[in-house]
């Protein structure tokens, strides 16, 4: 295989690049591994190299060039270990200090209107603050990665500041207290999708890749599923803590029930995301096929036909009970909730490369997402159209605008996917293309979460 080639791809291309056979053609040619080796690390694909590599020196174990190559390799790789430990000495006081801050707002005396506790307004973006920092200092110190960290800070303080605003001046709409807390109820779900925001883009920056952006969601959903690993150990602390001193018959003051539990949850955030993400890699570039992450992807392939049989069930069901989502509001905010456990099982189950999959199953598992996209696709249209109905029927109120809004941009990005796969032909493309929909699709949740955030106190 011709490196030139190669050396002339973007970046989405290069993750589809052969590098079993092209580290074979260049057995005995140092200069041309180690072009290879240089072009792998500028597109971000140095760890497909390495364990390319690696899997030919196995092959291959008397050959001394690999197998130089392979003492190489195995020596970055206990540099990054360093990094590693490096970024645990700086997430331990940054968790310690989030774990501090939510300590002091969990108090059950600060509330919003309709009772609900500040805190669920203030994790998020605490949370988020912490995670950024974390990345920007325990990665490279460079002036633009500060600069992007503080004006991510900047934004989300400023976004907290004015829900907070609109949800307290009789300027807006929000007049009425069920309005006030219709708002806010709405905020509390839409406040971690701009938390998430502000963390890619310091860890992103303001230009990057399909691969980077999917890198950056697959690591995401790493980081929830290694939390709530951590989250099990804190609750049977936890748990612990309060069975013993029941056992002496003492209560433990409100104030350290506050501390143990969100102060014990304070600490999970940065450990979980220093657990996974190197902040010196960029985020195409990351160790994914290690600890937590091939569990996860394992697990979400696993879910797929599981989620395709429940699915053609669920639709073969519907005839029987049509009007369901039509008249029961319980009913499709279950859809809906539904819709959005699809979409996030759908980035789970995309892989990096084609090459992440043997080739045997590649055909099969590009089959199960574009059929979960069609039947996510079905039942989209259903509750849209269910949703509509209602509008039509009593007005639109802040919740349906909500709801039309997202079941639009989903039914959007669900058919643009089908499209996507139509035009991808029968190699091994159509990943890339479904990474580039993830991107498109990402920076339109946030541009809508913005507009909602924004504009509903002056709307309804």
């Amino acid at each position: 295989m011709d490196i030139s080639a190669f050396q002339g791809m973007g970046d989405a291309r290069a993750a589809e690049f052969d590098f079993l056979t092209a580290i074979r053609a260049a057995r005995g040619n140092p200069r041309r591994l180690e072009d290879l080796y240089q072009e792998a690390r500028r597109v971000g694909q140095a760890g497909r190299f390495g364990e390319a590599l690696m899997a030919i020196s196995a092959e291959q174990p008397d050959d001394t060039l690999f197998l130089a190559w392979r003492y190489r390799l195995e020596s970055l790789d206990d540099a990054r270990l360093g990094r590693l430990g490096a970024g645990w000495r700086l997430a331990v006081p940054i968790s310690v200090i989030l774990a501090l801050a939510l300590w002091i707002t969990s108090d059950p005396q600060w509330t919003a209107p309709g009772n609900i506790p500040l805190q669920v307004f203030f994790w998020p973006p605490l949370a988020a603050l912490a995670i950024l920092w974390y990345l920007t200092l325990a990665g490279t110190h460079s002036a633009r990665r500060i600069g992007l960290a503080a004006g991510a800070t900047v934004v989300l303080a400023t976004l907290v500041a004015y829900v907070g605003f609109a949800s307290s001046t009789s300027h807006t709409g929000l007049v009425g207290s069920a309005s006030q807390s219709g708002y806010l109820t709405l905020m509390a779900l839409h406040l971690p999708l701009m938390a998430w925001a502000a963390v890619g883009l310091a860890a992103l920056g303001l230009r990057y890749t399909a691969r980077d952006l999917f890198g950056l969601l697959t690591k995401s959903l790493e980081t929830i599923g290694s939390a709530g690993v951590y989250g099990i150990a804190v609750a049977a602390f936890v748990g612990l803590t309060y069975a013993m001193f029941a056992t002496l018959q003492v209560e433990l003051p409100q104030l350290w029930q506050r501390l143990l539990i969100a102060g014990g949850g304070g600490l999970l955030p940065v450990l979980a995301v220093a657990s996974v993400y190197d902040p010196a890699r960029r985020a195409g570039a990351q160790d994914f096929y290690r600890g937590f992450g091939k569990i996860l992807a394992i697990i979400m392939r696993l879910l797929l036909p599981l989620t395709l049989l429940t699915l053609l069930v669920y639709i073969a069901f519907i005839p029987f009970n049509f009007l369901a989502p039509f008249n029961q509001r319980d009913v499709l905010i279950t859809y809906n909730v539904g819709l959005f456990a699809v979409m996030g099982l759908l980035v789970g189950v995309i892989p990096l490369s084609a090459e992440d999959v043997a080739a045997r199953w590649r055909g099969w598992l590009r089959a199960g997402i574009v059929a979960l996209a069609a039947l996510a696709l079905l039942v989209s249209l259903y509750a849209l159209s269910a949703i509509l109905y209602r509008t039509a029927l009593d007005g639109l109120t802040m919740n349906r605008l909500v709801v039309i809004g997202w079941n639009t941009l989903n039914v959007a990005l669900l058919a643009f996917a089908l499209v996507t796969q139509t035009r991808a032909g029968r190699g091994d493309g159509w990943v890339s293309a479904l990474q580039r929909v993830a991107r498109g699709g990402a920076l339109a949740y946030v541009i809508w979460g913005l507009a909602l955030v924004l504009a509903l106190p002056w709307l309804f």
